[in-house]
């Protein structure tokens, strides 16, 4: 990968990584309830996910990208369709996922215990899903060869990011838990503000694929 397109793919990844999805959110309410230890540790559980999810969209894509033009359309399209209804969903049910954050029940959940609730939200999170099928090719160097290794190495720079700003996100929230839990329009302008960048992440790349075709 050139410096140029590893560049884009970091302004890319980061802008997915922020915006408030199902990961981001299941940490905020982790802090929220119990506090910033056991955000962290879940954060640690989440990143584990998106790797191993990361590295199977990875061998499974690369070969299938490397050998089909028309393969590496139809991800775009369906991805960033999806990715907009996903935003679509996020804002209208951005009031019911406020309730979800704020009712995590009153007992702190085991280290082994965070991880693993981490792991599984990381590992099944749709958000992540589109970006690693769909977003995520579009920065691969086709003609460079190693379609694959690129894939894994893309996916292993975002686990890094994401695990640097879900912390962050785990953080800031559980050190203002009180100020987030007495007042669901905060959590419902974050989610909606999640859903609007999806949104107009998916627009973007439909453009991509248009502009490409």
């Amino acid at each position: 990968m050139i410096p140029t397109r590893i560049a884009e793919y970091v302004v890319a990844a980061m802008v997915i990584i922020l915006a408030p999805g199902p990961s981001v959110l299941f940490v905020i309410a982790r802090a929220i309830s119990w506090g910033r230890k056991v955000a962290v540790l879940t954060v640690a559980g989440n990143v584990s996910g998106s790797l191993v999810l990361s590295s199977l969209v990875a061998l499974g894509l690369g070969p299938i990208l490397a050998r089909s033009s028309f393969a590496y359309l139809a991800v775009q399209w369906g991805g960033g369709l999806y990715l907009i209804y996903l935003g679509i969903d996020a804002i209208r049910k951005r009031s019911e996922h406020a309730a979800d954050m704020t009712n995590q029940g009153p007992l702190e959940p085991r280290t082994l215990q965070c991880i693993r609730d981490g792991f599984w939200v990381g590992v099944l999170n749709p958000k992540a899903i589109v970006f690693f099928a769909a977003v995520l090719p579009q920065f691969v160097d086709i003609d460079g060869g190693q379609v694959t290794a690129q894939l894994l190495f893309m996916g292993l720079v975002f686990c890094v990011l994401a695990f640097l700003s879900d912390s962050t996100w785990g953080l800031l929230a559980g050190t203002a838990r009180q100020w987030l839990a007495t007042d669901a329009r905060r959590l419902k302008a974050l989610r909606a503000t999640g859903g609007l960048v999806m949104i107009v992440l998916g627009i973007l790349v439909l453009m991509s694929a248009v502009v490409g075709a």
